[in-house]
Protein backbone atom coordinates (compact mmCIF):
# COMPACT_ATOMS: atom_id res chain seq x y z
CA UNK A 1 0.00 0.00 0.00
CA UNK A 2 3.06 2.46 0.96
CA UNK A 3 4.76 1.85 -2.60
CA UNK A 4 1.02 2.35 -4.07
CA UNK A 5 1.38 5.75 -2.92
CA UNK A 6 4.57 6.64 -3.93
CA UNK A 7 3.76 6.11 -7.60
CA UNK A 8 0.23 7.67 -7.50
CA UNK A 9 -0.70 11.34 -8.07
CA UNK A 10 -4.21 12.47 -6.75
CA UNK A 11 -4.94 8.32 -6.61
CA UNK A 12 -4.19 8.04 -10.20
CA UNK A 13 -0.67 6.23 -10.95
CA UNK A 14 2.00 7.20 -13.47
CA UNK A 15 2.15 4.79 -15.97
CA UNK A 16 4.57 4.72 -18.64
CA UNK A 17 2.72 6.43 -21.45
CA UNK A 18 2.14 9.31 -18.90
CA UNK A 19 5.99 9.20 -17.80
CA UNK A 20 6.89 9.18 -21.10
CA UNK A 21 4.26 12.36 -22.00
CA UNK A 22 5.41 14.45 -19.54
CA UNK A 23 9.20 13.47 -20.26
CA UNK A 24 8.42 14.79 -23.62
CA UNK A 25 6.64 18.35 -22.47
CA UNK A 26 9.62 18.50 -20.23
CA UNK A 27 12.15 19.03 -23.05
CA UNK A 28 9.84 20.97 -25.39
CA UNK A 29 9.35 23.16 -22.07
CA UNK A 30 13.24 23.49 -21.40
CA UNK A 31 13.82 23.93 -25.27
CA UNK A 32 11.16 26.67 -24.94
CA UNK A 33 12.55 28.07 -22.19
CA UNK A 34 16.28 28.70 -23.88
CA UNK A 35 14.32 30.02 -26.76
CA UNK A 36 12.76 32.51 -24.55
CA UNK A 37 15.89 33.23 -22.67
CA UNK A 38 17.81 34.23 -26.04
CA UNK A 39 14.95 36.13 -26.85
CA UNK A 40 14.74 38.12 -23.66
CA UNK A 41 18.81 38.53 -24.42
CA UNK A 42 17.99 39.62 -27.69
CA UNK A 43 15.57 42.26 -26.49
CA UNK A 44 18.02 43.34 -23.94
CA UNK A 45 20.54 44.02 -26.23
CA UNK A 46 18.37 45.89 -28.34
CA UNK A 47 16.91 47.83 -25.68
CA UNK A 48 20.80 48.70 -25.34
CA UNK A 49 21.62 49.76 -28.31
CA UNK A 50 18.23 51.82 -28.75
CA UNK A 51 18.90 53.74 -25.60
CA UNK A 52 22.84 54.34 -26.99
CA UNK A 53 22.51 54.71 -30.94
CA UNK A 54 21.66 57.81 -32.52
CA UNK A 55 20.25 56.20 -35.35
CA UNK A 56 16.70 55.50 -33.46
CA UNK A 57 15.62 58.90 -33.94
CA UNK A 58 17.01 60.49 -36.92
CA UNK A 59 19.13 64.32 -36.19
CA UNK A 60 16.12 66.19 -37.98
CA UNK A 61 13.16 63.72 -37.05
CA UNK A 62 9.57 65.08 -35.24
CA UNK A 63 7.52 63.20 -33.80
CA UNK A 64 3.97 63.38 -35.77
CA UNK A 65 1.27 65.29 -33.36
CA UNK A 66 3.29 67.73 -31.97
CA UNK A 67 3.17 71.26 -33.49
CA UNK A 68 6.66 71.48 -36.07
CA UNK A 69 7.78 74.15 -33.70
CA UNK A 70 8.07 71.24 -30.83
CA UNK A 71 10.87 69.44 -31.75
CA UNK A 72 11.30 65.87 -29.58
CA UNK A 73 14.06 65.73 -27.39
CA UNK A 74 15.92 62.77 -28.80
CA UNK A 75 18.35 61.66 -25.99
CA UNK A 76 14.61 61.81 -23.90
CA UNK A 77 12.89 59.32 -27.04
CA UNK A 78 16.46 57.17 -26.71
CA UNK A 79 15.95 56.42 -22.96
CA UNK A 80 12.58 56.28 -23.38
CA UNK A 81 12.43 53.03 -26.00
CA UNK A 82 15.36 51.62 -24.23
CA UNK A 83 14.35 51.67 -20.76
CA UNK A 84 10.44 50.47 -22.55
CA UNK A 85 12.41 47.35 -23.62
CA UNK A 86 14.26 46.60 -20.93
CA UNK A 87 10.93 46.77 -19.30
CA UNK A 88 9.67 44.19 -22.15
CA UNK A 89 12.52 42.04 -21.72
CA UNK A 90 12.45 41.51 -17.76
CA UNK A 91 8.90 40.76 -18.05
CA UNK A 92 9.28 38.22 -20.11
CA UNK A 93 12.21 36.39 -18.68
CA UNK A 94 10.07 35.28 -15.61
CA UNK A 95 7.50 32.69 -17.53
CA UNK A 96 10.72 31.22 -19.25
CA UNK A 97 12.41 30.95 -15.91
CA UNK A 98 9.31 29.39 -14.22
CA UNK A 99 9.19 26.97 -17.36
CA UNK A 100 12.90 25.90 -17.08
CA UNK A 101 12.05 25.24 -13.40
CA UNK A 102 9.16 22.63 -14.67
CA UNK A 103 11.14 20.80 -17.28
CA UNK A 104 14.34 20.48 -14.75
CA UNK A 105 11.79 19.01 -11.85
CA UNK A 106 10.13 17.19 -14.06
CA UNK A 107 13.12 15.33 -15.56
CA UNK A 108 14.75 15.00 -11.91
CA UNK A 109 11.58 13.89 -10.67
CA UNK A 110 10.98 11.26 -13.25
CA UNK A 111 14.30 9.95 -13.27
CA UNK A 112 14.30 9.11 -9.63
CA UNK A 113 11.12 8.55 -8.52
CA UNK A 114 10.68 11.57 -6.57
CA UNK A 115 7.53 12.80 -5.39
CA UNK A 116 8.48 15.66 -4.10
CA UNK A 117 10.00 17.21 -7.03
CA UNK A 118 7.33 16.27 -9.13
CA UNK A 119 5.01 18.29 -6.34
CA UNK A 120 7.66 21.24 -7.01
CA UNK A 121 7.80 21.05 -10.82
CA UNK A 122 3.92 21.45 -10.96
CA UNK A 123 4.63 24.03 -8.86
CA UNK A 124 6.64 25.85 -11.27
CA UNK A 125 4.16 24.96 -14.27
CA UNK A 126 1.41 26.77 -11.77
CA UNK A 127 3.61 29.86 -11.66
CA UNK A 128 4.01 29.74 -15.17
CA UNK A 129 0.60 30.11 -16.25
CA UNK A 130 -0.78 32.33 -12.99
CA UNK A 131 2.17 34.56 -14.37
CA UNK A 132 0.80 34.64 -17.70
CA UNK A 133 -2.58 34.78 -16.96
CA UNK A 134 -2.11 37.90 -14.87
CA UNK A 135 0.13 39.95 -17.20
CA UNK A 136 -2.60 39.05 -20.28
CA UNK A 137 -4.96 40.60 -18.03
CA UNK A 138 -3.23 43.75 -17.39
CA UNK A 139 -1.86 44.01 -21.22
CA UNK A 140 -6.06 43.38 -21.95
CA UNK A 141 -6.53 46.22 -19.47
CA UNK A 142 -3.95 48.43 -21.17
CA UNK A 143 -5.05 47.79 -24.35
CA UNK A 144 -9.00 48.24 -23.40
CA UNK A 145 -7.83 51.52 -21.96
CA UNK A 146 -6.03 53.03 -24.60
CA UNK A 147 -9.02 51.98 -27.10
CA UNK A 148 -11.06 53.99 -24.45
CA UNK A 149 -8.65 56.97 -24.47
CA UNK A 150 -8.25 56.99 -28.19
CA UNK A 151 -12.17 56.98 -29.15
CA UNK A 152 -12.48 59.95 -26.43
CA UNK A 153 -9.87 61.96 -28.14
CA UNK A 154 -11.61 61.38 -31.46
CA UNK A 155 -14.77 62.08 -30.53
CA UNK A 156 -13.54 65.63 -28.34
CA UNK A 157 -14.19 64.23 -25.08
CA UNK A 158 -11.96 64.57 -22.47
CA UNK A 159 -11.09 61.80 -20.04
Amino acid sequence: MEQNQNTSLFGLTLDPAAKSHLHDAARWAKLWAIVGFVMCALILAFAIYAATSHSVVTANSRYEGFDNDMQVDRNAVRVGVGIFYTIVAVVSFFPYLFLFQFASKVKSALSSDDQQSLTSSFQSLKKTFRYLSILTIVLLILILLSSLVQLGSRTGMQM
